[in-house]
């Protein structure tokens, strides 16, 4: 393939990312996801509150009550008795007490007035009392993200300022999409208190970054209105539409339905990253879903296999041997075949084969079958961790000045995002879709990123970049250099004299 044609990708990348079109979209996109979480929340959290806590108390005190009550005992509707005064043998009914039987009357019971309310209308739900109180609560998580950005919004104008508006937008989509992800599995207040917090945060970054953004790109007075138009019909459409989105998601789906897509349209939208740290942004990325599927291994799956299997206990960490010896292996193997074959194709191969594994692994019958898929698994860790490390350490060297320490902050910052979101959503997953489809969603999302290793094939180093730019606009360069008379050696008194003459 040609220089030119290895270049196509970085060039249309280079010129989306200059159109001011594109700038306007992402601000449109930015602001509406940011509404729409900010209103599919409302018709969520009551009646999600509502059912785990009022409806949840209730049905785990209704069987201790059922357990603490003596059995009644049921007499037969009808039993005879022998009578000795008279030698005779007469039928009773059951419900009769001793009493009344020696008395020889028969009565029911006296009836009791009802100690309970009346119960609510058709369709209303119990418990007003609880209802009243949720006001509170229920408010207080929904003003907690204005009282956040409104905190947060003037260190995020003062940090634009210092190192532009690229970084901050950047870092308000990573939050956002945090932020659903918590809403998404969350289920208590607290941890709906904390998302609805963190995305006042996200927020914070994303509009004032955006807006910054739109303006500095739109220069001319009328055409800035324009834009800033379009980018607030996004926040208004976000208000307008969340709402109902949120209850019909949530009705037919799930709660965690309505936050997922969110998440995914948050991510898709954070694309418009800073041109110079998107070469580090794919590697790092790499690293953070390929260790993240381990990660989300080692609190799931030795329940699971006591679940499906049955394991006795010394197979609960037996099951992970393969992982680790086949890992120590692909990354002293790859350390040196990753040169010769290329990092970028070890990678992407890695990537895909960790995909697989995982697939693979709720297919396992017992300890015996879990040992391809963490074999593979360990090993496609190897290759990917054995190439990206070093390929972080090119880039610097490409495009920076050889000072490593920023950039290996980086990949160790994707190793722990790796093993912190892995373990801390990964139960959550299990306990609301089951541990297969936890497997599936983190091996798609490896087979799908595994493409974008292609991008690492040829990176474009500083000076590509500027010759790429000079191609759309060409300029004329012009060099100037001074002359200056040199002086034979050895030089005596009349020397200076001379010179100054000479000048």
């Amino acid at each position: 393939m040609s220089p030119a044609a290895e270049h196509v990708p970085w060039c249309w990348l280079a010129a989306g990312r200059a159109s001011r079109s594109l700038v306007l979209v992402v601000v449109f996109v930015a602001l509406l996801l940011d509404n729409m979480l900010l209103t599919v929340v409302v018709p969520i959290v009551p009646t999600f509150l509502y059912t785990t806590e009022y409806e949840g108390a209730n049905a785990s005190v209704a069987p201790a009550q059922t357990e603490l009550a003596p059995p009644a005992l049921k007499a037969p509707p009808f039993s005879s008795m022998f009578s000795y005064f008279d030698n005779t043998t007469v039928t009773v009914s059951g419900s009769t007490s001793t009493m009344e039987l020696v008395n020889g009357t028969e009565s029911s019971p006296p009836s009791q007035p009802p100690t309970t309310s009346p119960p609510p209308p058709r369709g209303c739900l119990e418990g007003e009392e609880f209802l009243a109180k949720e006001n509170v609560r229920v408010g207080l998580l929904f003003a907690s993200k204005a009282l956040v950005q409104l905190v947060v919004n003037p260190s995020v104008g003062l940090l634009t300022n210092r190192i532009g508006y690229h970084i901050p937008m950047f870092i308000g989509f990573i939050i956002m999409f945090l932020s659903t992800v918590m809403f998404a599995f969350s289920g208590t207040y607290t941890w709906l208190f904390i998302a609805r917090a963190l995305q006042g945060i996200g927020s914070s970054f994303s509009s004032v970054a955006g807006l910054g953004m739109l303006a500095s790109v739109y220069t001319d007075d009328s055409e800035r209105g324009n834009a800033m138009g379009i980018a607030l019909g996004g926040l208004a459409l976000g208000v307008l539409i969340g709402a109902p989105f949120g209850s019909l998601m949530y009705e037919f789906v799930g709660k965690s339905s309505p936050f997922l897509v969110l998440a995914f349209l948050a991510l898709l939208d954070g694309g418009e990253k800073p041109n110079a740290f998107l070469p580090f942004l794919l590697p790092a990325g790499a690293l953070c879903f390929s260790n993240m599927g381990v990660a989300m291994l080692e609190p799931t799956l030795p329940i699971w296999m006591m679940q499906t299997m049955c394991s006795p206990k010394w197979q609960l960490g037996m099951a992970f041997l393969p992982a680790s010896i086949s890992y120590l292996i692909g990354t002293n193997l790859f350390g040196v075949l990753a040169n010769k074959m290329g990092r970028w194709l070890c990678s992407l191969i890695g990537m895909a084969v960790v995909g697989i594994s995982l697939l693979c692994v709720p297919l396992a019958k017992n300890i015996y079958g879990l040992i391809g898929p963490n074999s593979g698994l360990g090993f496609a860790i190897g290759m990917v961790d054995s190439s990206m490390m070093p390929i972080m350490g090119y880039l610097v060297d490409l495009r920076h000045t050889s000072v490593y320490g920023n950039v290996y902050a980086i990949a160790d910052v994707a190793f722990c995002m790796g093993f912190a979101i892995g373990p801390s959503t990964g139960g959550a997953i299990v306990r609301a879709i089951g541990f297969p489809w936890l497997m599936v969603i983190i091996g798609v999302i490896n087979i799908a990123y595994a493409p974008l290793c292609w991008y690492l094939r040829s990176p474009p180093a500083k000076e590509e970049k500027i010759a790429i730019l000079s191609q759309e606009c060409p300029m004329q360069t012009q060099s100037y250099a001074t002359q200056k008379t040199l002086r034979d050696f050895p030089l005596t008194d009349d020397s200076d004299v001379e010179a100054e003459n000479t000048q």
